[in-house]
């Protein structure tokens, strides 16, 4: 594995990870035809690579009837651009480009979602996003009616603000290692995949 990934120590090869975070990369790779660099970032502690995975995918797998897979992959690409963490905004970004069918949405969120041209519900979607990861975080009354008023549930809220808070240790984990992202996400999304 190439040193660059992290400036901490990693597994000389997969052969020397557990088996079970070797079946969750060699999935991941088969998806994507790639192992993203922060699998291998986080191999080298196999207890927080299993509870970090735990937890992002009860965020981000949960199935909701009022929150998209899309606006989810919002809220990360604007709480990242925030704490200017380039992997999670380029990696992420392209998962807004693929969930949203819109090449050019993710990047006009990094830069400023407010100008962005997007619905009152995800202007204030990612607000609230914001508000909860960078400034107070108090969830008030106020920001619950603002957020029912156009269509998200209780839950939704629940899910902003943990995905959001989630991302912003993710966005620190991934700055403290200097973990770049992979190449093979800088186009996904914005080319047609190719049909084998």
């Amino acid at each position: 594995m190439a040193a660059s990934i992290s400036r901490f120590k990693l597994p000389d090869t997969l052969d020397n990870v557990p088996n079970d975070i070797r079946e969750a990369m060699l999935a991941v790779q088969e998806k994507a035809g790639f192992v993203p660099n922060v699998f291998l970032m986080l191999a080298h502690r196999p207890d927080e690579f299993r509870a970090f995975f735990a937890y992002h995918d009860a965020l981000m797998e949960r199935p909701s009837e009022t929150l998209t897979k899309a606006e989810k992959e919002m809220i990360v690409v604007a709480t990242s651009a925030r704490n200017r963490c380039l992997y999670c905004v380029v990696a992420h970004g392209a998962l807004v480009r693929i969930y949203s069918k819109d090449p050019l949405l993710a990047d006009n969120i990094a830069i400023n979602h407010r100008v962005a041209g997007l619905s009152e519900r995800h202007r204030l979607m990612l607000d609230f996003a914001l508000h909860s990861a960078i400034d107070l975080g108090e969830f008030s009354d106020e920001w619950q009616a603002r957020l029912e008023a156009v269509g998200f549930t209780l839950d939704d809220c629940w899910d902003i603000g943990a995905i959001a808070a989630f991302f912003g240790m993710s966005n620190r984990l991934v700055t403290l290692a200097g973990t770049p992202p992979n190449a093979e996400f800088y186009l996904m999304g914005r080319v047609p995949k190719k049909v084998e």
